[in-house]
């Protein structure tokens, strides 16, 4: 299940967000949107989880909860259109 993260601290990295969300289940990926110009963290992400029951869990488990100083807002992410 892939998970939109918003509300990121600026200065959090790949690793540190994917170590959060690994306290609730296996992550297949994670990766920050940045900047494409200045590089800069745009103050969201991505997390995809192994398995929806995972997902799941994170979503309940980690939206609201505070990560370097900021509170977290989990979601199912959406489809490209």
């Amino acid at each position: 299940m892939k998970l939109f993260v918003a509300n990121l601290n600026y200065r959090a990295t790949d690793d540190e967000l994917k170590s959060m969300f690994e306290a609730v289940g296996s992550v297949a990926s994670c990766k920050i949107v940045t900047d494409r110009d200045s590089g800069r963290s745009r103050g969201f992400g991505f997390v995809e989880m192994e398995s929806d029951d995972d997902g799941q869990r994170a979503i309940d488990e980690v939206n609201g909860a505070d990560f370097q100083g900021r509170q977290l807002v989990v979601r199912k992410a959406e489809d490209k259109r």
